[in-house]
């Protein structure tokens, strides 16, 4: 780093006027680059895509020519898993191409282009308006990383676990070699490492196991991503709204809401009922800031959301319901690549598959597709939908396992919108009592080509009415008389 930057980036460090960003109103992408497009055989290396547990070649040139694939679904930020320089060799029978094995920290991986190709993709992402969000480890170093051997005053010991009160956090996770953050050396390496980080034009954080570190190291790691105006995203994995609400009071900006995560899926994928989803929603609103919390449907640790049923037809139709029902939601909504397609997949390495774009696609995945972008859309263009607050309904004990309702309001415009989560396996009528009040609505998400929504709302006689086509999530701006 120049000595300007450094010089920068310690004013902001410094500066008492700055505060932690917000990605209220961002609609984030997640990424595996080694695992969306290669747009450089060059630096392929020893790759062989058709082994799930090897380099495929993905990099971020490929990342970078796809970005207005990006910016045709309507996202507003890119989240990318580490890119850092990995261990040399495979550990398990399996290459370090999720960059979650890192040996240098502040070198992007060979595999990935290098330095060059980084600066080329920043620039990029953010000329077109896309915010950058970069996984941070902080818990371990790769198995084979030459470090580990060159410094083991920087690891927990077996004694050390064996002697801990918290194994979780001082025991190695999957046995990966555990960086000790009560040394005060590897603490400045690790905030060195988030400083770097930042000087590439990240804007934002997104951290890795946070559970298997101190809390005491992770608040102060926290605070000086506060000062820099660094937004942060931890992932605990399993949390519940309890566990969002404890991270985010000791400086997170932002933890996955998994207690949510599952009530979706059982409930959409399954058909479990609607009550999980209200009352993790319930959950959720009592924690200080629901505005950045981060609302999916999968990630790469976890099986793909599609292939919660054993049909591809109705893996594809209920995600479509999936990506609605979660671009209503109060929250940072995160995409991973190829849900937006109802891409399959089991646990790792198979949620893990290639990327696949529109020349490969079928007209099934093009529908999928196309229902995304539109609900991606409405919500940027709405207020309400994108950072209004969020009002659960009451609705009668015998509709309650197939029908969810919340308003969404910004108070700056006066918006509203009144949504609708219907799981019922057929369209279906609905009159309930409310006090709301509208002269017209109209649904904003719409299926491929329609031009208005088959789904129908009216107000009147202090009723709703609503005409609600099958399992699928609709929004309707209300109309003020």
């Amino acid at each position: 780093m120049s000595k300007t930057a450094l010089l920068c980036l310690t004013a902001a460090l410094l500066s008492p006027a700055a505060s932690a960003a917000s990605f209220a109103g961002q609609v984030i992408y997640q990424v595996m680059p080694d695992r969306f497009f290669n747009g450089d055989t060059a630096n392929d290396g020893a790759s062989d895509p058709g082994n799930p547990r090897a380099w495929h070649g993905g990099d971020l040139a490929g990342l970078t020519q796809k970005l207005p694939y990006l910016k045709e679904l309507g996202v507003s930020a890119v989240w990318l898993t580490p890119v850092y320089q990995q261990q040399p060799g495979p550990s398990f029978d399996t290459d370090a191409y999720h960059g979650y094995w890192p040996a240098e920290f502040q070198q992007v991986d060979s595999h990935f282009g290098g330095p060059a190709a980084w600066k080329t993709f920043v620039d990029a992402a953010h000329g077109n308006d896309l915010k950058v969000v970069l996984d941070q480890v902080v818990n371990h170093f790769g198995y084979t990383a030459p470090t580990v051997t060159q410094r083991p005053a920087w690891f927990h010991t077996q004694a050390d676990c064996d002697a801990a009160a918290d194994k979780e956090v001082i025991c190695p996770l999957s046995g990966l070699p555990d960086l000790r953050q009560e040394n005060p050396a590897v603490i400045g390496f690790l905030e060195e490492n988030a400083d770097y980080w930042r000087g590439q034009g990240v804007d934002g954080f997104r951290y890795d196991a946070i559970k298997h570190v101190p809390l005491s190291f992770l608040k102060a790691l926290l605070a000086r991503d506060k000062k820099a105006n660094t937004w942060t995203l931890g992932e605990y994995y399993g949390a519940d709204a309890l566990t969002v609400a404890e991270y985010q009071r000791a400086g997170l900006s932002s933890l996955f809401d998994f207690q949510l995560q599952t009530a979706i899926k059982q409930s959409v994928i399954t058909g479990g009922g609607l009550g999980g989803v209200r009352a993790a929603l319930e959950e959720l609103a009592k924690v200080p800031n629901p505005d950045e919390v981060a609302v999916f449907l999968d990630n790469h640790d976890l099986p793909r959301f599609a292939s919660g049923t054993l049909f591809e037809d109705i893996g594809q139709e209920r995600t479509k319901y999936g990506l609605r029902a979660l671009l209503t939601l109060r929250g940072v909504p995160v995409i991973w690549q190829g849900t937006e397609i109802a891409q399959r997949g089991g646990n790792d390495p198979d949620n893990r598959r290639d990327m696949r774009f529109e020349d490969q696609w079928t007209a099934a995945e093009r529908s999928v597709f196309d229902v995304t972008k539109n609900a991606v859309t409405a919500r940027r263009a709405s207020a309400a939908l994108s950072t209004g607050d969020q009002v659960l309904l009451d609705v009668p004990d015998k509709m309650a396992d197939d029908l969810l309702l919340f308003t969404r309001t910004d108070a700056a415009s006066g918006q509203r919108v009144l949504v609708a989560w219907h799981g019922g396996d057929k369209r279906a009528s609905y009159s309930i009592k409310s006090n709301l009040s509208a002269r017209a609505a109209r649904g904003l998400f719409l299926d491929p080509g329609e031009r208005v929504s088959s789904a129908k709302l009216s107000v009147s006689g202090g009723y709703l009415h609503l005409s609600l086509p099958p399992q699928t999530a609709m929004a309707f701006v209300l109309e003020q008389p």
